[in-house]
Formats: C-alpha cells, structure tokens, sequence
C-alpha cells in the first residue's frame, strides 16, 4: 500500500469513484481530537463490551503502522479509551484509533500526540462489562460501514474512509494524480487563470448547449480537469 505521503481522504474517494466504488465512509459525528497530517493503514477492529482487555487484545495482534478501529455502537455515555490504552497503543506503533464512541482524558491524549477519532468526550468510563460477541476481534461497525481486517483505514481532518485492501495501490496512485493535478490548478488560479477559464466551462457549455446529454464530469474527463465538487 503506497502511503507516502498518505492523500488526503478526499481525493481517496475520488479516486475511489473514478474507480466505479462507493466510498464507505464513516459518520462525520466521528470526527479528529487534533487537527494533523492524514493518516492510513491496515484496519484492526475490535468490539467494546465494556472492559479494557479487548483493547489490549487486539494491539498485541497489530503491526505498526496498523489502525486500531474500536466499536462502542456510538454510545455517548462514557468513554471507552482514555490514556492509558492510547498510551499502550502508540508505544507499539498504532498509527491511529477511530472511535464509533466517546474518549476521555482529552488533555492526556493530546499530550500523548496518537491520532485520534472519536464521537465527542465524556469524563466517565464503562460502568460495568457487557457480553461480548465472539467475532469481537473480527469486524467492527462504524456508523453504518462494517469494517475487517482486509480493509484500509484513510483518515484526516475532513473524516474517516474505508477501502478493501485489495483496491488500496490503485486507489492512492489515482489519488496522487488528482493531487498533483489540482495544486497545479490551485497554482495558476493564484496566478490568474480563473478556473473556469482552467477548465473550458465555455466550451463545456456550447457543447451542453447541442447535447444535453453532455455533463460536467464527463467533460473533466475528457480534458483533464481533477476537480470533482
């Protein structure tokens, strides 16, 4: 997988369109502790059932650089991680976690500097254990996006994406065109080229005009215009 420099999760899922791919993304109430760089890596999931040892679990299987995704079904009524397993998880080399749930210890784990996404903060932990499904270790949900371990994590400021391993290598070559192609726009639009002018929107709609058919992104493609919203 080609994460070096990791795109951003946006030209990812536009990379992944252009691919024929729905993007599987995860809610944007799960969102970034700390703005930074974008971050990506192999998805390790693990299920939360109200005791920390899952967590402990699924790191001693990880590798660096892996993603440890946690699902806590959203629960906004205690955080599931706080220092201490961040704390562990980073000295093994996690690359990051993404939380379907709330943390705590909000100013530790800033301190501690591991990437972190996560539904909010709440200053209590779990109450009490739960039964936990067998599978715990072997798929995780975040919002509506089920996520196992043949998946690749893409997170960054703008929120979290997730993509079959398999699909990774294309997807993030696609991904740095798009990339190189809009900073390049983003370069000569500072420069005064407008970016209609950039992207023949006259032509685009004198050809609209004969054939209705004829649309936006079909024109991009055939000039090689990157941008996509």
């Amino acid at each position: 997988m080609a994460t070096n420099p990791v795109p951003p999760a946006a030209a990812v899922a536009d990379a992944l369109v252009r691919l024929g791919r729905v993007p599987r993304v995860g809610p944007s109430a799960v969102h970034r502790l700390v703005n930074g760089a974008p971050v990506a890596g192999p998805a390790v999931p693990c299920r939360h059932s109200g005791s920390v040892d899952v967590f402990l679990e699924a790191i001693d299987r990880a590798a660096p650089g892996d993603v440890l995704v946690i699902d806590n079904a959203g629960r906004l009524n205690e955080g599931c991680i706080g220092d201490l397993t961040v704390a562990e998880a980073a000295a093994v080399g996690i690359a990051a976690m993404i939380v379907d749930g709330c943390h705590r210890d909000s100013a530790e784990l800033r301190r501690i500097g591991l990437p972190i996404w996560s539904r909010g903060s709440v200053p209590v932990g779990p109450l009490g254990g739960r039964s936990g499904p067998a599978d715990r270790l072997a798929r995780a949900r975040i919002g509506d996006v089920v996520v196992t371990p043949d998946d690749i994590v893409v997170a960054d400021d703008d929120g979290i994406l997730f993509l079959a391993a398999a699909e990774a290598d294309e997807a993030f070559r696609i991904a740095a065109e798009i990339v190189a192609a809009e900073r390049g726009q983003a370069e000569r639009l500072a420069a005064g080229s407008s970016l209609r002018e950039q992207l023949g929107f006259d032509v685009y709609r004198q050809r609209q005009a004969s054939d209705p058919t004829y649309d936006f992104r079909r024109h991009l493609r055939e000039s090689g215009g990157a941008i996509e919203t």
